[in-house]
């Protein structure tokens, strides 16, 4: 029996003692002349002993020993590889790049991806969540490339992963969680880089209201007021620091034309 289906595990030794950590069923069926039966079979075994994990249709992902009980990978080590074989441009984000830059704050449930149409089908099982979330473009210039025991992976700059907090703030956990993460990422945030994003960066209203918690919550004026200075420069329009159905007065009080339907407090 072991014979049979040596040649799959003599493959997976062969990848690992080149740094990777998963493979496509396409890639087996190219380089073994085997059924495809034969090569399932020896792929539901290996799965059955705990060694490989399915992630999504026909890319697995290879368990090393310390990370058996757990049954899973951390995803940095794999998402590369995995949106390689979706054919998709990436980058880590949200509360996941955050961590990156020592901002966590508290381990993240999911791992979140950023992606380009089409949309993707969320990673959910036992062991693993990923959630992809649909960006229009972004810039090179604003991934960071992070390395990881399998190479490099791509993550948001510490500017973007500010703006996209705020724009995704109901996934990354809420504004109260948001301003908290915000509070120890400042210190790795550039004000100039900054600015350049907020000049580039759609929807507007994710600006306003990373100024306003910058300003009015944080007390980062030095990287709020290159942002209001530029927003006086264009047209921009009241906004809810929290969107809901019912809309107050929208009166402001504020540069940021925010209105604060929300108390924010941080963690920290």
């Amino acid at each position: 029996m072991i014979g049979q289906y040596g040649y799959l595990e003599d493959f997976i030794k062969e990848l690992r003692s080149d740094g990777r950590y998963a493979f496509s069923l396409p890639e087996v069926r190219n380089k073994f002349e085997q059924s495809d039966e034969a090569i399932k079979k020896a792929l539901q075994r290996l799965k059955k002993k705990g060694e490989i994990a399915l992630i999504r249709n026909e890319f697995y992902v290879i368990i090393t020993p310390e990370y058996r009980s757990k049954g899973i990978l951390p995803p940095s080590l794999f998402v590369s590889e995995l949106m390689k074989f979706l054919e998709k441009d990436y980058y880590v984000g949200l509360l996941n790049a955050a961590a990156y830059y020592g901002a966590a704050h508290q381990q993240p449930q999911s791992f979140s991806v950023i992606t380009m149409k089409p949309s993707l089908r969320n990673v959910d099982n036992d062991n693993l969540k990923i959630n992809f979330y649909i960006k229009k473009e972004w810039a090179k210039s604003d991934i960071v490339q992070k390395k990881v025991d399998t190479g490099y992976i791509n993550v948001s700059s510490p500017e973007l992963t500010a703006l996209d907090l705020v724009n995704y703030f109901e996934q990354a956990g809420g504004l109260n969680r948001v301003a908290t993460v915000l509070e120890e990422l400042c210190e790795s945030i550039d004000a100039d880089k900054m600015l350049d994003l907020a000049k580039r960066y759609s929807p507007i209203t994710a600006v306003q209201r990373l100024g306003f918690l910058l300003e009015e919550i944080l007390n980062m004026r030095d990287l709020s007021e290159p942002i209001k200075d530029y927003l006086k420069t264009v047209n921009y329009f009241p906004v809810l620091l929290r969107p809901q159905k019912e809309k107050p007065k929208m009166i402001t009080g504020n540069d940021w034309k925010v209105v604060q339907n929300l108390e924010i407090e941080t963690d920290l």
